[in-house]
């Protein structure tokens, strides 16, 4: 078994949110328990409804938020807080938004070359020029970009541009939170291969936030299904995908397009808004929407039960 980069045990983060004046704030649990492992050349994709969780994630992997309990590791040893501006070097973050994460008032190679000023001050500007053009040619642009701003690019250059960013301290984990929902179909097809071979090249290993399953089908090896901050279904993607075990996973792939004419499946309609996740009923936290709750769901929380693929459920899918 390959051994893991960077893990998650217990992970949690909460938010205090205001309840008013004079009342004590309300606790929003974002993230809930969570345990990983990612390991160098694969990618584990995290997915789910918007306000599961998946982003809160990805922010604290990239070290942008600490965890409130549970403990994120690299190459076996603690990320701790006091550690994090040497350790951002071996994680790095590509953003949604390629229009918003990019600085206007920079060009090109100036963004490229920033992570090498701030954090190696032993290389000389030309060595520090010189990466930034290897890494231009790298993520498939040409030379001339190195001069010219972000709003002369397309979408999909910019996000080239941001991947290529994200590359320069030659990290070993690239933290992809929604890196192609902002593009066209057509863009998303060339950044996704463009992920890929970065990935054989160079060894990386990726967290994927998405909630488009037909993207994580492409890219994942591995994937967690994560419902109001926690993990419900979590398994190698040929596995989750063939035989979806959690009854909301398998709502999720019923809503994903078929690109066969003559392919027909069974399309679950859930019933009832995603609830609050400041007043997250005891038992699972599913049942409210789901078809097969039980007495027993609606008063007990289930974990994740099974082998490789386990499920959080008390009635999985045959």
């Amino acid at each position: 078994m390959t051994e893991a980069v960077i893990q998650g045990a217990g992970l949690h983060r909460h938010y205090d949110v205001s309840a008013g004046v004079m009342r004590k704030p309300r606790v929003l649990r974002a993230v809930a328990g969570l345990d990983f492992e990612l390991a160098a050349g694969k990618t584990l994709a995290v997915v789910g409804e918007s306000g599961c969780g998946k982003s809160t994630l990805a922010r604290m992997v990239a070290m942008i938020e600490p965890p409130t309990e549970g403990e994120l590791t690299l190459d076996g040893k603690p990320m701790l807080p006091s550690d994090w501006a040497s350790l951002r070097q071996s994680v790095q973050i590509v953003f949604q938004d390629p229009y918003g994460s990019l600085n206007p008032r920079q060009r090109v190679g100036v963004i490229l070359q920033e992570p090498l000023t701030i954090n190696r001050p032993d290389l000389t500007r030309a060595e520090r020029e010189q990466r930034a053009r290897d890494m231009l040619e790298m993520v498939g642009l040409r030379p001339e970009h190195f001069d010219r701003y972000p709003h002369m690019f397309s979408g999909g250059q910019r996000q080239r541009i941001a991947i290529a960013r994200a590359l320069m301290l030659n990290p070993k984990v690239l933290v992809l939170d929604e890196p192609v929902s902002a593009l066209d179909l057509s863009i998303q097809s060339a950044i996704l291969n463009l992920l890929t071979e970065l990935q054989d090249r160079l060894h990386l290993a990726y967290l994927f936030i998405s909630h488009d399953l037909s993207v994580v089908r492409h890219v994942a090896d591995d994937v967690i299904v994560m419902y109001l901050g926690r993990a419900v279904e979590v398994g190698p993607k040929a596995q989750i995908f063939a035989a979806p075990q959690h009854p909301y996973t398998r709502a999720l792939l019923s809503a994903t397009p078929n690109a066969d004419p003559k392919g027909r499946k069974e399309r679950i309609k859930l019933s009832g808004e995603l609830p609050s996740p400041l007043d997250i009923s005891s038992g699972c936290p599913f049942a409210p929407r789901c078809w097969k709750a039980k007495e027993k769901c609606r008063q007990e929380l289930p974990t994740l039960s099974g082998d490789q693929h386990r499920a959080a459920c008390f009635y999985p899918e045959g």
